[in-house]
């Protein structure tokens, strides 16, 4: 098939611009074959909405991102897996972007980041994900995944994030997440999906920085993870528990509990957490006197609507 002159300047522009810019160095010509056939199969979207980086060595495509680009239709395209040397893969605020995320993808082993975020995608989160052993983030937020989260990604000894929030996934959240993740810190951001159970136990012997699973069908004990979150949203689930007891993290930043069932009181240790920005329980179960607080950003709409809360911010005095 002949190229037309505008398609050919655009392929021009974009590897000039965007694969060697320094060194004026050619991508290598297989990657550019690959990089015009999915062109092709993504309508020709215009050079802007790429990003492209090859490495300076071999002219190997090693980064692509495609972005924010209303006109680009069609399912994410096989030619892609034909960049072998792929470390970073980015397609994000794509709304027209759909269908299945492709088997063909497995073949991208050497892939470290992937991004498929803010598009119209739909189907299953794949089990091929579990053969990209370099895999150190996922991220397949705001999509239209249904199914469920496969179990066989915590065997991903380098996953360290985990976004799969705004989607239509159910079931269980998998035991064995990040299990064997040495010693970085952890993301794991779940929210607005149809999960049900209860948080695995397991998450409390990660090292956690992030834990979102919030506007889901959740229920149970989750003190595992209040006690290991620097940031943790649970709010408007089912949880059940007690909380009395819980210690939080001693970095807690951010703590949003709010809209579950959880009962008892406020643990004291909150009055101590200087570093402690969102602190939110309402719509609860809660009795007791709320300590006093080392912020005064903490108004009454944190603690109202519980059972038996009292003592300011509330207007509620506690009995003598």
């Amino acid at each position: 098939m002949v190229m037309t002159m505008d398609v050919k300047l655009m392929v021009v522009v974009l590897l000039l611009l965007l694969c060697s810019a320094v060194a004026l160095q050619k991508c290598d010509e297989d990657d550019e074959a690959a990089l015009l056939a999915m062109s092709d199969a993504l309508g020709k979207p215009p050079y802007h909405s790429y990003d492209v980086g090859c490495d300076q060595d071999s002219g190997r495509v090693v980064s692509l991102s495609v972005f924010q680009d209303a006109n680009l239709t069609g399912a994410i395209p096989d030619a892609i897996a034909n960049l072998t040397h792929l470390r970073t893969l980015v397609l994000r605020h794509l709304p027209n972007l759909s269908g299945a995320i492709p088997d063909s993808l497995a073949a991208l082993t050497g892939l470290s980041q992937l991004t498929i975020s803010w598009t119209a995608v739909s189907g299953p989160v794949p089990s091929f994900l579990a053969g990209l052993t370099s895999l150190t983030l996922l991220d397949l937020s705001f999509n239209s995944l249904t199914g469920v989260i496969p179990a066989s990604l915590g065997a991903l000894a380098n996953l360290s994030a985990i976004n799969l929030s705004r989607n239509r996934l159910a079931g269980a959240i998998p035991a064995g997440l990040f299990a064997n993740l040495q010693q970085q810190e952890a993301y794991l951001r779940l929210s607005h999906n149809n999960l049900s159970g209860s948080v695995p136990a397991d998450l409390a012997e990660v090292r956690l920085a992030v834990v979102d699973v919030s506007r889901n069908a959740l229920s149970g004990d989750a003190t595992a993870v209040l006690a290991r979150a620097k940031y943790v949203d649970l709010s408007r689930n089912g949880f059940s528990f007690n909380m009395s007891g819980v210690v939080l993290a001693e970095e807690a930043y951010y703590v949003d509990v709010s809209h579950n069932g959880i009962r008892g009181g406020i643990p004291a240790q909150v009055a101590n957490l200087t570093g402690l920005r969102t602190f939110n329980v309402s719509y609860n179960r809660l009795c007791g006197a709320i300590p006093n607080m080392a912020s005064s950003s903490f108004d009454a709409f944190c603690f109202h609507h519980n059972k038996c809360l009292c003592g300011a911010p509330l207007p509620t005095p506690c009995p003598p």
